[in-house]
């Protein structure tokens, strides 16, 4: 196709015993470990007529139809990962004890907890929001960038500050803290960065 033409691009199925199809090297990531990601290689690799999917040269079409339920995904994987990382942060600052007294006494971990609760709380609300919507069948572009946005970006912040109320522990793997640290930066960058979420808002709101 031409630059800019969103025609040219077919989607198809390759099925794992194809000839010329194989995996590369496992990828060795900072997270999200549990998912594995490799490169795929085709060598001389002929794919049949009926693995198509859908129509010839409206795979890059097919491929925006999804995105918008893919960041919903993303969003919803993100509150995960930050409510765990909330949740382990509540735990430790009740048991974890200094001059006498819990460490969720202390205002400076009790701000960072209110802060917490408060962004998941929000990032669910513009979650449930956007599946609600596409449910109905309706356009969801804008609200589903925005959910993507927001809760990926809450999770990086959850996370974070759980460390620090961790302090030390949450350094080590003797604890979840670091865990939820590495897993929620994917969020961030999977189905489309940050930068790109904001984008796609800003062109909504400005058509």
């Amino acid at each position: 196709g031409e630059v800019g033409d969103s025609h040219g691009m077919t989607a198809f199925i390759v099925e794992r015993n194809t000839p010329g199809f194989a995996a590369g090297r496992k990828e060795d990531k900072l997270g999200m470990r549990a998912s594995e990601t490799t490169e795929l290689i085709f060598t001389d690799c002929r794919v049949p007529a009926e693995n198509v999917i859908g129509k010839v040269g409206e795979g890059f079409v097919q491929s925006l139809k999804v995105l918008d339920g893919g960041r919903i995904s993303i969003a919803a994987l993100s509150l995960g990962i930050a409510q765990g990382a909330f949740e382990a942060a509540l735990q430790y600052s009740r048991e974890r004890h200094q001059f006498n007294q819990p460490i969720s006494n202390f205002q400076g971990i009790a701000f960072k907890l209110a802060d917490m609760a408060t962004e998941i709380e929000a990032a669910s609300l513009l979650t449930y929001r956007a599946a609600a919507l596409k449910d109905q069948g309706q356009n969801v572009n804008r609200e589903s960038a925005m959910a993507k946005l927001y809760a990926s970006e809450v999770a990086v912040r959850t996370a974070n500050e759980g460390v620090q109320i961790f302090g030390g522990y949450g350094y080590t793997k003797d604890y979840p803290a670091e865990k939820y640290y590495r897993d929620a930066k994917l969020c961030t960058i999977g189905e489309g960065t940050s930068e790109i979420q904001k984008l796609v808002i800003a062109r909504v709101l400005l058509k």
